[in-house]
């Protein structure tokens, strides 16, 4: 198995880890009465699951995307770029502006 395909699977799978224990704690710790609402309900299994799914497709994405942002290479060199001068006039010249607006485009008729 090619090791981008492991890469993804080990961390999906660390993502539906972490979503069966924030399940687990939701319904431990009973967060706005969740708890008694699933277990007294006939399909609470299926509720369950859904929940554990749904949060494990987000844990394991945001599982997945900091695993890849945690493979980039710090950059210890101490280059910065090249260094260019930028050379600004110390005068400002003045631009005489007529005062009747904008100048009409080419093309441009009035509506």
């Amino acid at each position: 198995m090619p090791k981008l395909v492991r890469f993804y699977i080990r961390h999906c799978l660390i993502g539906f880890g972490i979503s069966a224990v924030f399940v687990g704690m939701l319904l431990a710790f009973d967060v706005m009465n969740l708890r008694h609402l699933i277990l007294n309900d006939e399909a609470a299994a299926l509720a369950i699951f859904v929940l554990w799914f749904l949060n494990g497709i987000v844990f394991a994405s945001v599982q997945f995307g900091y695993a890849i942002m945690q493979l980039a290479k710090d950059d210890d060199s101490k280059s910065g770029g090249k260094r260019i001068t930028v050379h600004v006039p110390r005068d400002a010249v003045p631009v005489r502006v007529a005062a009747g607006g904008r100048a009409p485009l080419k093309g441009r008729t009035k509506d």
